[in-house]
């Protein structure tokens, strides 16, 4: 997948020593938190997006006694390498992560610097940042992450012409949404095109329909170890909508055949044999790269449609808030990686990830989005977050690493009609928390 950057499964891990020669082909790969080498050493996962990344390293070492030295690993290998040096001394002084469920291990261990005293000098560091994004890397009530990269909320994407030909207009409740699978397969095409072979893409339809039914405090309560959570009325009325979705043929029949991550559910829109797809934002560069005249011409986008009776606020989003940095306790330059954090919603930051299609969670990324690839998309998705009062961090990333394969087999074998109701309850409440 092009831009969302999923958390591989852990498996077993190299020698420390492999890893920090790995590294020494982006960085110096020498020192760390534990060592006063005289750096700063961060590290991220390595994709496109590093091009912005080395720009503000190059811009901070410009007028900083104390240097960055930006250390990437690819983005297969990240979460697994990252776990390998996490409590060694070729630890990162700052490394990239999804907040929530991603750090909360490390906050565990005690690993990580809390932020608080850098906010207290410097409050922008917090009030910079749109609230429901920055708030997803905070735990335990203390704020362990900065935003770094671009938000990337869950959208309901459309083919145009397909859904003029059926008589349908984006739905904006659920009803709608209803009525139109009946009308769309009325026209012999698949309504919602899924793909359900990644399992992750079906994980989209449970996050957004439970916050919606029963707002955040849901799985907040759940994350928390409250695992009634999951028996609730709420919880239950979203497991029977998601059922009599998928009972009324919304996605086909072959949905766990298709996948997103080799094109397949992309061109099931883009060729007209589907109307809608659940996706992150990252799927309009997609359809650009692998279908560039639909996307100009016939993909459309709407928010998740509301519930009537839902506790959960209708403007609320779901999705991955962002990527952030995380500080390790053991840093030998507080006071530096303070001032790096700060370029984090400068001018120059906001701009570049804008310049290459991501968009900032910053307060002034509003000043800027006209000079985006897709102002009016931009624009759409910018308001979306901005009014969100919350935005619900993925399962598979709010919850811990080793829950994510159990919280996946549980998705998919209650949308395929292994698991009932019970059985769904029952398998989230076994999920780890920590």
């Amino acid at each position: 997948m092009k831009t969302r950057a999923r958390l591989p499964r852990l498996v077993a891990c190299g020698a420390t020593l492999a890893l920090a020669l790995s590294l020494s082909a982006c960085g110096d790969g020498n020192g760390g938190a534990s060592a006063d080498d005289g750096k700063i050493h961060v590290l991220v996962y390595g994709d496109a997006t590093n091009k912005v990344e080395k720009r503000i390293v190059d811009t901070f070492n410009k007028t900083s006694d104390v240097k960055v030295v930006l250390d990437t690993i690819p983005g297969a290998d990240y979460q697994q390498k990252l776990q390998t040096i996490i409590s060694t001394p070729q630890a990162p002084d700052i490394f990239f992560n999804w907040g929530g469920g991603s750090i909360k291990p490390f906050v565990k261990a005690d690993l990580l610097l809390p932020l608080d005293d850098f906010i207290k000098k410097n409050p922008d560091l917090e009030n910079k940042f749109l609230p429901s994004v920055f708030n997803n890397a905070v735990v335990d009530g203390k704020p362990y992450g900065i935003p770094m990269r671009g938000t990337q909320p869950v959208l309901l994407f459309h083919n145009k012409k397909v859904l003029q030909e059926a008589g349908v207009t984006p739905p904006k409740t659920w009803d709608e949404l209803v009525d139109a699978v009946g009308r769309l397969k009325d026209k012999g095409v698949t309504p919602i095109a899924l793909g359900g072979g990644d399992i992750w893409p079906t994980q989209m339809w449970f996050q957004y329909l439970f916050d919606r039914v029963a707002g955040p405090d849901l799985l907040k309560k759940a994350l928390a170890g409250d695992k009634s959570a999951w028996e609730s009325p709420e919880s239950k009325k979203a497991l029977n909508m998601i059922r009599e979705l998928v009972d009324a043929g919304a996605f086909g029949k072959n949905y766990d055949s298709v996948k997103y991550t080799n094109g397949g559910s992309v061109a099931l829109l883009a060729s007209d044999k589907a109307g809608f797809e659940l996706m992150g934002s990252w799927y309009y560069s997609q359809q650009l790269t692998d279908h560039k005249e639909f996307a100009e011409k016939d993909l459309g986008y709407s928010a998740f449609p509301t519930v009537e009776g839902g506790k959960g606020d209708p403007k609320n989003v779901a999705g991955n808030t962002n990527n952030y940095y995380s500080v390790m306790k053991k840093t030998k330059h507080p006071e530096a990686v303070a001032e790096f954090l700060k370029l984090m919603y400068s001018d120059e930051f906001v701009k570049a990830q804008l310049d290459i299609g991501n968009l900032p969670t910053t307060t002034n990324t509003d000043e800027f989005i006209d000079s985006a690839v897709s102002p009016e998309y931009s624009r759409f998705q910018y308001d979306l977050v901005a009014d969100a009062p919350s935005f619900q961090l993925s399962w598979d990333q709010a919850y811990p690493q080793k829950a994510s394969s159990d919280l996946h087999k549980a998705v998919q074998q209650f949308f395929n009609g292994q698991l009932d109701t019970d059985g769904f309850i029952q398998a989230m409440q076994a999920l780890p928390t920590e």
